[in-house]
């Protein structure tokens, strides 16, 4: 099964957070197929920029946002 998840970047204790399209078996940190957006909650506003296109095209093709990525694909909307 396809994931959108988030992929942990950055040094210890100022992390920031790629939004990636990849298999439910790869590891968090590990291969993906697409990267379509960034989170960095240490920004004062928690920055998030996301690709909707991209994300609409995996999602109609049978990927599942994890429940924090629909999360912040629910605020990226607004």
């Amino acid at each position: 099964m396809v994931k959108i998840r988030l992929r942990r970047m950055g040094a210890k204790k100022a992390p920031y957070y790629r939004i990636v399209v990849a298999d439910s078996r790869s590891p968090r940190d590990g291969r993906f197929i697409e990267e379509i957006g960034i989170y960095d909650p240490m920004a004062d506003t928690g920055k998030l920029k996301v690709d909707m296109e991209r994300v609409q095209y995996w999602i109609s093709n049978g990927a599942q946002p994890t429940d924090t990525v629909r999360g912040l694909l629910k605020k990226a909307e607004a």
